[in-house]
């Protein structure tokens, strides 16, 4: 009940001493009815109020008889950071210790042990290596990366997404979405992400992968005009062309699989959409809180000081909010001091 005072530790400890002087006389059910106490409630009172003198137990093993013994834990731990079954996954190794005749406990109980003792299993990765860090450039328009990806829509037709994302601020500087794989298309959003680039003292160079859409007469003819230099991965380059595969995946996972991709107009406008919001919107976890933008044009080095000084405020603003907040059963900052 509302302004109803909740009973503390000395409240419970008379409570349950009267109750035991009176189940003498008085059925415990009729008891509990009478005080308006649960049966769970009480039981967890008497839990509490009964401290256990076993160490290796958090509460008196007698009062949960059904709870797992200490001896069958640590064979839980045993089999669980054993590096003969760490090819086992935790739930078949529940069963798999009922077929021993170890353990008898659901894989449920596993796993909220190994949360709860913070047990590792042995699954150090040891192959392949640990993937370097690629190509980084210094400034804007050093370097460009193009690809194509193949989108399929309902009734089954496909449609192909061009793009050129700048290495430097990762943002998008030109996209395309065409209905035919043509080696025209390649040319022509390069020809897009050359108008939109800012003026720089040097010839960008892209890189690519050495498929046709980007080695053919018409790119030829382009990089022949001296306005680019085309480098093609894992083939000049021992560097693979991740970053522009690693948009294409938030694209599609993040944005474009959520909806229902029906058209190539519907395409076109989901593609739009996520294209300024990733170059306009989204800060970039690589970038302290700024976006594609903002490191491409250098418009944002004051965002990560703005940044790190509302964090500070922030954290003040709550911590007093927190010291100004009590209840009526909170001793107040007078009487603590």
């Amino acid at each position: 009940m509302a302004g109803e005072r909740l009973p503390d530790g000395h409240d419970k400890q008379r409570i349950l001493r009267a109750i035991d002087q009176a189940r003498a006389c008085i059925p415990l059910r009729a008891l509990l009815q009478f005080l308006r106490l649960s049966p769970s409630r009480f039981h967890a009172w008497r839990r509490r109020h009964i401290a256990c003198a076993l160490d290796d137990q958090s509460s008196c093993p007698r009062t949960a008889p059904h709870r797992l013994t200490p001896s069958e834990i640590r064979v839980i731990k045993d089999m669980v950071t054993a590096p003969e079954y760490r090819h086992v996954p935790t739930g078949t190794l529940a069963v798999l210790a009922q077929r021993l005749g170890t353990v008898w406990a659901s894989g449920s109980t596993w796993y909220r042990l190994v949360r709860r003792f913070g047990w590792r299993r042995p699954r150090l990765r040891v192959h392949p290596t640990k993937p370097k860090t690629g190509l980084r450039t210094a400034r804007p328009n050093e370097m460009w990366h193009i690809d194509t990806t193949v989108i399929r829509l309902l009734d089954g037709t496909r449609v192909y997404l061009h793009a050129v994302i700048d290495n430097f601020s990762r943002r998008i500087l030109a996209w395309r979405v065409a209905e035919r794989f043509a080696p025209g298309n390649s040319v022509a959003v390069l020809l897009d992400a050359s108008r939109a680039a800012t003026p720089s003292d040097t010839i960008p160079v892209v890189l690519a992968d050495a498929g046709v859409e980007n080695v053919n007469v018409q790119v030829d003819a382009l990089i022949s005009t001296g306005v680019l230099h085309r480098v093609l991965a894992f083939t000049e380059l021992q560097f693979s062309n991740s970053m522009i595969e690693a948009w294409w995946r938030s694209l599609k996972h993040q944005w474009l699989f959520l909806h229902s991709l029906d058209s190539l107009t519907t395409v076109r406008r989901l593609v739009a959409f996520y294209v300024d919001a990733h170059n306009c919107v989204l800060p970039h976890s690589a970038f302290r809180g700024q976006t594609p933008d903002e490191m491409y044009f250098g418009t944002g080095d004051g965002v990560p000081a703005d940044l790190r000084s509302g964090a500070a405020a922030a954290r003040q603003a709550r911590a007093e909010a927190n010291r100004c907040a009590a209840c009526a059963t909170c001793p107040s900052l007078d009487t603590a001091a």
